[in-house]
């Protein structure tokens, strides 16, 4: 790797922790480590941390608090949840909290470094944003502003705080107003790999999007759907 990441794992089992620790340093990533969100949270103020694999079910505080807590504070950092559970509500939970991506125990370590490697793709791009000819590069529509450069979004003049998928979900609306996307091909756009199934993870992080730049969530005017067609944003 030409650059070395730091992931940063939080698990109150210390055989998970010193497992992916292992694992992923033999794939040369810095890896610090954390048993509980408090810890984490601290680490994330102390250190500068790429990635954050968090455990849902943590005494103390829990994996949806600590992320919770994180996107609060501004910490755009993605998070991959690592749960014991499988139930939908619990996935559906922590995409809501801001995370990123879930991995359900017992896990594979290829499943996870697909997963680590994906985020961090991502992290490459959202970070390699050069300075466009023209000293910036800004989209509008309506009460919504997109600084690419800055990588910031202002609604009606405020600042609003989105998670890097939210935010890449947000810039293929913005750069394609009145197009129509599949849930697929949105997942597609943003992961660029194939969903397998992730319709429900990118209409969560829709919906969660939604709550932050729509004046009414439940009555949409930006991000509409097509039924049996998917999303697009309107010209406003």
């Amino acid at each position: 790797m030409t650059e070395k990441y730091t992931i940063l794992v939080c698990d109150d089992e210390e055989d998970i922790v010193s497992g992916l620790k292992i694992f992923l340093e033999n794939e040369h990533y810095r890896v610090l480590c954390a048993n509980d969100g408090r810890q984490a949270l601290s680490l994330l103020r102390e250190q500068p941390v790429h990635l954050v694999l968090m455990d849902v079910m943590m005494p103390g505080l829990s994996g949806f608090d600590t992320v919770i807590r994180m996107r609060e504070s501004g910490c755009n950092v993605p998070v991959i949840l690592l749960t014991a559970k499988s139930e939908d509500s619990d996935k559906v939970l922590g995409l809501n909290c801001g995370a990123d991506d879930y991995v359900t125990k017992p896990f594979n370590m290829l499943e996870v470094l697909a997963r680590v490697r994906s985020q961090l793709r991502r992290v490459r791009e959202y970070s390699a944003a050069t300075e466009p000819e023209s000293g910036e590069e800004i989209l509008r529509n309506g009460r919504i502003e997109m600084d690419d450069h800055t990588k910031t979004v202002r609604v009606d003049g405020e600042e609003v705080h989105l998670t890097r998928t939210e935010y890449d979900i947000l810039y293929l609306f913005m750069t394609h107003i009145g197009e129509v996307f599949p849930l697929t091909e949105i997942f597609r756009r943003i992961k660029h790999e194939e969903p397998y199934g992730a319709e429900n993870t990118v209409a969560v992080h829709i919906r969660h999007l939604r709550e932050k730049i729509e004046f009414d969530p439940a009555n949409p005017t930006y991000i509409r759907v097509r039924f049996g067609h998917g999303y697009k944003m309107e010209k406003r």
